[in-house]
């Protein structure tokens, strides 16, 4: 598929805000669902791209910046591989293809984090002389270009993504055996799987296991729309708090509060 001038500067614009809000975290654009959703919507493909970033989210669900691990790069994956799934022209069918080369580029994205945070500490001393200066006008402008750069670093992938043109990344996809299709559709199932259980590990505790397993029954039932999916997901939340309280107020009138949940004791502690 070929874009227009009018599509490639909004897929670049987009791309840009995703950078940016990879750092800013406030509007969510850096997320796949949200980035892929946007790149579909310019673009006119946007069922394949919102299947995409929704298979993306469940990827990245797992992956946080712990301590100095720096985790791998939502943005840059979820911006590439939309574009290449538009640029292939091959709707649902290059989905999987899309999420197996969203992986690889997530883990390549870690360099550009890298030299991006590096790049920024030198701003920071800047900043900090400045602030010695009382020159209010020097932070506020070398914010703006530490936050800029955090968008360059997607927006110029992108870009030259773009550059190549759909001829060159069709061919490529098109050239990809049936072995290989067949195998990466396999492997981004099961990263996919991969991260949920990620999740589930993290959140997961003895209290929660009942709904996770009533969720994925409900889910499998397809007369269920969304709506009626979530209104079930916010009854079971409710019922979840409802007994939550009533569970603590047992416990301290019984002098304990091991609820099983040792995270959950000590913030109901304080």
């Amino acid at each position: 598929m070929n874009l227009n001038a009018i599509q490639v500067i909004l897929v670049v614009l987009v791309s840009f805000l995703a950078g940016m809000e990879g750092i800013l975290d406030e509007f969510h654009f850096h997320q796949p669902v949200v980035a892929c959703t946007l790149i579909g919507l310019v673009t006119g493909q946007l069922i394949p791209c919102v299947i995409l970033g929704g298979s993306l989210q469940m990827i990245a669900l797992g992956w946080a910046n712990i301590g100095a691990a720096v985790a791998p790069d939502a943005a840059l994956a979820s911006i590439a591989s939309a574009i290449i799934l538009v640029l292939g022209g091959q709707g649902r069918a290059g989905v999987s293809s899309a999420i197996a080369i969203a992986v690889p580029l997530a883990v390549a994205g870690l360099l550009l984090t890298i030299i991006a945070r590096t790049l920024a500490t030198g701003i920071v001393h800047i900043m900090d002389r400045a602030a010695e200066e009382g020159s209010f006008a020097k932070i506020d402008f070398w914010q703006w270009v530490a936050i800029c750069m955090q968008g360059l670093r997607i927006a110029i992938p992108a870009a030259l993504i773009l550059a190549v043109g759909a001829t060159p990344v069709k061919a490529m996809l098109n050239a990809m055996p049936a072995w290989l299709t067949d195998g990466l559709s396999i492997g981004g199932g099961m990263v996919v799987a991969v991260g949920y259980a990620m999740v589930i590990n993290m959140m997961a505790s003895r209290e929660v296991w009942p709904f996770f397993a009533l969720g994925f029954v409900l889910a499998a039932i397809s007369d269920i729309t969304l709506i009626g999916l979530g209104a079930i997901g916010i009854s079971l939340a409710l019922m979840y708090l409802a007994l939550s309280k009533q569970g603590n107020a047992g416990n301290n009138g019984g002098g304990g509060s091991n609820t099983g949940d040792p995270v959950g004791d000590i913030i109901d502690k304080y």
